[in-house]
């Protein structure tokens, strides 16, 4: 990343060169504005001095050049500035005006474009005093990394396009122009126009059937941080699931959707009776196409899914219960900064487990959560190894790098598994009340790690006189000594499967019982073999998981035989699984594998497989091979991240 530094002598070369009067007429030099601003290091905007309020969006959506044509209009709450800073990305600024109803135009300064930069670039707007409106026209580009559009080829229906926004952890700047820092909330509201054929929903209140104009008005009334700000549009129908709650998809997956998600409001309900009211009306979910690289993403009111999570036997619903949980911890509290980021997913996996528990059983719930433990053991040996160490400590420090570097199973297991441990300590009831006035304490403001703690000392340790080990877990690297230990007996017998199959047994052998039938002379044949329905699907996960990292290919066909793992329609377990069969050298994979890589665009699954292909020369050949032609059905974080795996600077 270019540093701050040098962006600064840049700027004041350009207002030098376009805008001396300006320069004259101000107090104080752009340096030292664009310094009063980075407060967060993610951000160049100067929220403390000037603020957006609320956001109205007024835009195009054209399919023909991919492109958004439209205004940003921010009512500002100004404390006596006359320089607003905004964050872009790759748009294209026609021009900027200032006022309400009697717009004028004003002038504006854009920082040079580094082509490495991970912030952007820095809107410097002149405003007078008491400016409360600034309202920048403009248009996204090529370089506006937070859309994907889809060709139809590449939907459900495979008759029209689409097109979807992914704004966390920075991108929202590369699609509107705005002070694009979590510390900041607005509410926004927005008329989207889009082709008749199509419909638009946003992270708002939304429409359920087309309308023939293809205009559609949206408003999100309580205050949201901007990477929240999400937008669909698609060939899209919905069905309702419950009194509040609802999916939207493609025609062609919506009866999937609806028996895969049917335990909705159950899950709304068992989140309401945890931790209070659900503060934003309506909860529906999205089912996206496959490029979306993420399993979920927790805009508010309108949950954005990978429709990888359609299994057909309600088998990876954890993740919409992830979502649901963001809806108070995330969403409702933020993280003030990316450095703070296990504020928002530490405390969002704790709920979704015990949302897990409330419906499902401390066994299924267990079972998830040691799951997440092993992934996050793995992750940590990984950051040990790698450039940052101290990327296993929660509170982290991120200046000069992607936000998304912080987003690690550092941040989800480990602070979920730091809630756990204080849940232990301090008893259920005692944490579910802390937790509960956290919430309600917070409830739509932006808070940092330090206040978390202050808060955590007067309201739960200091009251019942516990003693916590609280900085070793936020400041320290790895696990602490007193970390939760959750044991499951389901899963041990599933290892001892593993274990007898890795040495030989035939575990598929049928046994033959003769059992006698009251009423009747002559017994009746049983016939017991070993079938996929006898186990879980996270039973099935640990026992591949179980098996030796490098196993013989006849013993993984014999698998396939019986179980057909390699064609599963659960992706944990094709995804576990053809990592095991490229270490194993299982080439029976292959065409499974590139069928899986070329549809699928979920980061969590592709990465590895292809991280797992670039250890050696033969299999990088064929992963790049795969890659050229998969690479334009992934979003630009997927794309980018295999990039990077596949095409390593030496």
């Amino acid at each position: 990343m270019k540093s701050l530094h040098f962006l600064f002598l840049s700027l004041i070369a350009f207002f030098a060169l376009t805008s001396c009067e300006e320069i004259q007429q101000k107090n104080v030099s752009p340096t030292e504005i664009l310094a009063d601003s980075t407060f967060d290091n993610h951000s160049y905007s100067n929220v403390q001095q000037i603020r957006t309020k609320h956001l109205h969006l007024d835009i195009d959506v054209n399919f023909d050049n991919k492109t958004i044509y439209g205004v940003a209009r921010h009512e500002m709450v100004n404390n006596g500035t006359d320089t607003a800073i905004f964050d872009i990305k790759g748009l294209k600024i026609q021009k900027i005006t200032i006022g309400k109803t009697k717009e004028k135009e004003t002038s504006f300064m854009i920082g040079q474009w580094d082509k490495d930069s991970i912030l952007g670039q820095p809107l410097l707007v002149k405003v007078d005093r008491t400016t409360k409106y600034v309202n920048i026209y403009y248009q996204t580009t090529d370089a506006t990394e937070a859309i994907d559009w889809l060709s139809p080829e590449l939907t459900a229906g495979k008759e029209f396009p689409y097109m979807y926004t992914q704004g966390e952890a920075i991108l929202t700047r590369s699609w509107i122009p705005l002070q694009d820092s979590p510390a900041n909330r607005i509410t926004y509201s927005a008329k989207v126009k889009v082709p008749t054929d199509l419909m638009a929903v946003m992270s708002a209140e939304n429409p359920t059937k087309k309308n023939d104009e293809g205009i559609y008005e949206f408003q999100m009334r309580q205050p949201i941080p901007c990477y929240l700000i999400a937008m669909a549009v698609g060939n899209l129908t919905y069905r309702k699931l419950g009194p509040s709650c609802g999916v939207y998809s493609e025609p062609q997956l919506i009866y999937q959707c609806v028996n895969e998600f049917g335990d909705l409001p159950k899950m709304i309900r068992a989140a309401e009776k945890l931790y209070g009211k659900y503060q934003w009306e309506q909860y529906d979910l999205i089912v996206l196409p496959y490029s979306f690289p993420f399993g979920g993403m927790e805009n508010p009111r309108l949950t954005f899914v990978n429709p990888t999570l359609l299994a057909g036997d309600r088998s990876l619903v954890s993740v919409v219960a992830h979502e649901l949980a963001h809806s108070w911890s995330g969403n409702l509290v933020t993280n003030s900064s990316w450095d703070d980021f296990w504020l928002n997913e530490g405390f969002t996996v704790y709920f979704e487990n015990r949302i897990m528990e409330s419906l499902y059983g401390k066994e299924i719930s267990d079972m998830l959560a040691l799951i997440e433990f092993q992934e996050l053991q793995d992750e940590i040996k990984a950051i040990e190894a790698g450039d940052f160490p101290d990327d296993t400590k929660l509170k982290l420090s991120l200046a000069g790098r992607n936000p998304d570097d912080g987003m690690t199973d550092i941040a989800y297991t480990k602070g979920a598994f730091f809630l756990k441990t204080l849940e232990q300590e301090a008893g259920r009831e005692k944490f579910d009340a802390f937790l509960n006035s956290y919430f309600k304490k917070y409830a739509f403001k932006t808070i940092n790690t330090e206040t978390f703690i202050a808060y955590l000392n007067s309201k739960l340790l200091e009251p019942n006189d516990l003693e916590f080990n609280t900085d070793e877990w936020i400041y320290e690297k790895g696990l602490p000594e007193n970390c939760l230990k959750i044991v499951s007996p389901r899963f041990e017998q599933i290892k001892l499967l593993a274990d007898r199959f890795a040495a030989g047994e035939d575990i598929f052998k049928k046994e033959i019982k003769w059992i006698k039938v009251k009423g009747r002379k002559k017994k009746k044949k049983q016939i017991n073999q070993l079938t996929r329905d006898k186990y879980i699907a996270q039973e099935w996960q640990m026992f591949i998981r179980r098996l030796p990292k490098k196993i013989d290919p006849a013993l993984m066909r014999n698998l396939d035989k019986h179980l057909n793992f390699k064609n599963w329609g659960n992706a944990e377990i094709m995804n576990e699984w053809y990592i095991l069969g490229i270490n194993s050298g299982y080439e029976d994979i292959r065409p499974n594998m590139e069928k899986f890589l070329l549809k699928v665009g979920r980061r969590k699954y592709i990465a590895p497989i292809y991280q797992e292909l670039a250890k050696t020369p033969e299999n990088l050949k064929w992963a790049r091979g795969v890659f050229e032609k998969a690479k334009n059905n992934y979003h630009f974080i997927s794309r980018n991240t295999v990039q990077e795996l596949l095409y390593k600077k030496k």
